[in-house]
């Protein structure tokens, strides 16, 4: 008599030789359950690993969590976890999950992601994003209480803004902790009774008001407070420093915008004056009616021409009041592709004119910063990701090159131009110091944003004439042809390459190529 194999496939992910999976499962079944659980290569043909399930029907006539631990014997990219019984019978399965056991710090997110986010030394990461806090309807909206506690408890709900369902399994603490794991501040951006098509009255909007202190007494608060308690029972017993508190995304030109804000400041204020508090509203060009810490403004642009003459944006912004976030900045041309140099470029150009007025200035950072080839509904990234590789967009090195800005004093110099004009080039300079050997450095990165090469003379002020000193060195990023890019099959077409300047000092002597952004890093003793 043949037995009857009845096999339940859950999605393709990578699984490689060697490396152990844990997979969570949930069962409920009106018998006993005899169940092989297997991670299996792509047709099935080939068992990586397994191990089975064997349960009484007392056992599972309700729910019940299972947890297995799976050792590779083999690898597949396109890999899927393989449920196959022999028995008949009725059986439910929920909340399935197969990850790696080595995560970044333990902690769930995916090693090699993170590591190029680490990368780039982020001083804060804004969460959970932008339209994603809203949703075009409030239903639909992200509800931090709802993404807490036990991830099988947890509902989840439908993002409509990007039309994908999240089980929200990426919440509010994991947010967190991966901005503690980085050693960066959270900015945590509150949804304030606005959707895209819904608004809260401003007479209706406590409750909202009242989720939002909530949220900080979660983060915040000792372990023997309410919500303390909940986040030291998810294994966080020490608060977080929740120091940015961002009230709505993009929604200044709302009705109820400025009452609703009134009242969450109000609130803030009484009950955590050291709280920094960001408003929807532009404060770059004319000056705000209400009270704010910081203004956010994003930027995005249609051409990269049109973000490189963005590069002085700021510099004729009022010094008087509240200093900006710009949470959202990209070039998205309709040929970028997933990402081009000339894209890039004109970003760091943009970086240029922000670094020139961090004065007024205080934070940027680049969106969307991670997407799944898989499923894109954004073009460019700053990172590309599949189930087992990933590499970063020309924007994405560009932000690497601005890493040491953070905490960095600004300095004057002189470019002397020998064969162009200067419109098209950018220039800043600054004084860091390095954190493996804990020596000063000046760097001077220079954008030339023309087809043809360009010869220039820099003075530093404050830098002795040296030649052939140790520590000086030069980065570039360029490409043959501008509109380059990177991809899976040539993750490092466009990346920084790095030399040795054989002279140094008070006057340099530089070539720069065409489309280029060019890094100098002088040691100063």
């Amino acid at each position: 008599m043949c037995r009857q194999l009845i096999h339940i496939l859950f999605s393709w992910q990578n699984i490689e030789d060697g490396k152990t999976y844990n997979v969570v499962f949930h069962i409920r079944s009106l018998g006993s359950v005899d169940i092989s659980v297997s991670l299996a290569s792509t047709n099935g043909s080939q068992i990586l690993a397994s191990s089975n399930v064997i349960a009484s029907s007392s056992e599972v006539s309700n729910w019940r969590k299972f947890e297995l631990q799976l050792e590779a014997k083999g690898s597949d990219h396109y890999a899927r976890l393989q449920f196959t019984t022999t028995k008949k019978g009725v059986i439910w399965l929920d909340q399935v999950s197969a990850m790696p056991v080595d995560t970044y710090k333990g902690h769930g997110f995916r090693k090699e992601l993170v590591q190029m986010l680490e990368g780039l030394k982020p001083r804060f990461i804004r969460f959970p994003g932008g339209c994603f806090v809203e949703g075009v309807r409030l239903p639909n909206a992200f509800r931090w209480k709802d993404t807490v506690g036990p991830w099988e408890e947890r509902p989840g709900h439908f993002g409509d803004v990007w039309n994908y369902w999240t089980d929200d399994g990426l919440g509010y603490l994991e947010y967190l902790q991966l901005a503690e794991d980085l050693g960066s501040l959270p900015v945590w951006v509150i949804n304030n009774g606005i959707s895209h098509t819904e608004e809260i009255s401003t007479s209706a909007i406590l409750p909202f008001v009242q989720e939002m202190l909530e949220s900080i007494e979660f983060a915040r608060g000792d372990a023997n407070t309410k919500w303390g308690s909940v986040r030291a029972a998810m294994g966080h017993p020490e608060p977080f420093s929740l120091k940015y508190i961002a009230i709505g995304n993009e929604d200044c030109v709302k009705k109820n915008y400025l009452g609703n804000y009134l009242r969450y400041y109000d609130a803030l204020r009484r009950s955590y004056p050291d709280i920094k508090i960001i408003t929807n509203c532009d404060g770059s060009y004319h000056k705000l009616d209400h009270p704010s810490d910081m203004y956010d403004v994003h930027i995005y642009t249609d051409t990269a021409r049109e973000m490189f003459s963005l590069t002085h944006k700021f510099d004729s912004t009022s010094r008087a009041g509240p200093k900006g976030f710009v949470s959202e900045y990209a070039v998205r041309e309709k040929n970028v592709g997933t990402g081009s140099l000339f894209g890039g470029l004109a970003e760091a150009g943009f970086l240029i004119g922000l670094e020139k007025n961090s004065d007024i200035i205080e934070m940027a950072s680049y969106a969307p910063f991670f997407v799944n080839d898989n499923d894109r509904t954004w073009l460019p990234d700053a990172i590309v990701f599949n189930s087992w590789t990933q590499y970063g967009t020309p924007s994405y090195w560009v932000q690497q090159l601005f890493a040491v800005s953070s905490g960095a004093t600004l300095l004057n110099h002189v470019l002397l131009q020998s064969n162009m004009s200067s419109s098209l080039i950018a220039a800043s300079t600054i004084k860091w110091k390095k954190s493996e050997d804990h020596n000063n450095y000046l760097r001077v990165k220079i954008v030339n944003f023309v087809s043809d090469a360009v010869e220039l003379t820099i003075s530093v002020d404050g830098l002795k004439s040296s030649r052939n000193f140790p520590g000086y060195t030069k980065t570039i990023l360029t490409s043959k042809d501008p509109m380059d890019q990177n991809s899976f099959g040539q993750p490092k077409k466009v990346v920084p390459v790095h030399y040795d300047i054989e002279s140094a000092g008070q006057e340099m002597h530089v070539l720069l190529s065409p489309y280029s952004l060019s890094s100098f890093d002088v040691l100063l003793t």
